[in-house]
């Protein structure tokens, strides 16, 4: 399990780390918002889900499809705005889909993906299927109504999903105190009747352990929906591959304690050097193929600019 969490971690960090040194080249052609620093909630609760499960995610949303298994050629061929992109090359960043992999589909629209989680949990109670929707969103999103509306019916009806939290403490520049009476976010959860467990240190295993074990007893009928708040911190700007401490909302400072506690390097080291060095190795290759396919691959045709819509 190790060496598998250790595979999806790397691989997320350093995908977005190449993202970044390619993107002041104008050749990705998407809006970026990176989860570097985050990427471990993806990848502990991913690892903890079977291949028919299912994801939905907001904008910030690169970790997440990698560690649900979205094919790395297609995300970054999507980056890029390519034919061959997993949306196209219509959608972008902020809208990656793998639907074979159970990656659902993100939104830039901040909470919209958490209702179209519920109705798909919905659909899989109805039809009796031991399968389980796994749900992120920031913290921004549970001051919008429609995560209220979509969090009590998940728990009228019992619905088998898993609501994550990344708290980062920023919708954009403004921190959750500035915008919450009281900033209990799992008590938001728990108002209407769910459980909730805040996890504040970004341990990778126990976000696996503990949402592991919330899955198990959804799928097994032993539990309705589950809710984690996943406490974080990101480590660039909001939106872009740099960071933004010139604006003064935030300092360095901030960054450091989390950068210490980078689960990317505690996660590594548990594994021996031959094994982790041979892992990094095959990763850089898969990156470097992904950024060469994208490279290489043709622009939509003009004709399939009103193709796909929905009339």
């Amino acid at each position: 399990m190790l060496e598998r969490m250790y595979r999806s971690l790397y691989r997320a960090r350093r995908v977005e780390e190449e993202v970044a040194r390619v993107y002041p080249k104008d050749k990705i052609l998407s809006p970026i918002h990176l989860s570097t620093g985050q990427e471990a909630i993806a990848v502990g609760v991913c690892d903890a889900l079977k291949p028919d499960d299912v994801v939905f995610g907001s904008y910030r949303c690169h970790a997440m499809y990698l560690a649900k298994g979205g094919d790395l050629k297609q995300m970054i061929a999507e980056l890029y705005g390519k034919a061959t992109g997993c949306a196209k090359g219509k959608a972008g960043s902020m809208h990656l889909i793998d639907v074979p992999h159970g990656v659902m589909g993100a939104s830039a629209v901040v909470g919209t993906t958490i209702p179209q989680a519920v109705g798909y949990a919905m659909a899989i109670q109805m039809q009796k299927q031991p399968r389980v929707v796994a749900c992120f969103f920031g913290d921004g999103a549970v001051e919008e109504g429609v995560f209220h509306e979509s969090v009590n019916f998940a728990s009228l009806r019992q619905l088998p999903i898993v609501f994550v939290c990344e708290n980062n403490d920023f919708a954009i520049h403004s921190r959750l105190n500035a915008r919450q009476p009281h900033g209990d976010i799992c008590g938001l959860a728990r108002a209407h009747g769910i459980p909730a467990e805040k996890i504040a240190d970004m341990d990778i295993l126990k976000i696996r352990e503990k949402v592991g074990q919330a899955v198990e007893e959804i799928r097994a009928g032993k539990s309705g929906p589950r809710f984690f708040e996943c406490v974080c911190y990101r480590w660039m700007e909001h939106v872009g591959p740099f960071d933004d401490y010139q604006y003064g909302y935030r300092t360095k400072q901030e960054l450091e304690p989390w950068t210490a506690n980078d689960q990317v390097v505690k996660l590594g080291g548990k594994l021996d050097e031959r094994t982790r060095k041979k892992i990094e190795s095959e990763v850089e290759q898969e990156i470097r193929e992904a950024f060469e396919y994208a490279e290489k691959s043709p622009f939509p045709d003009v004709n399939q600019l009103y193709a796909d819509l929905y009339e």
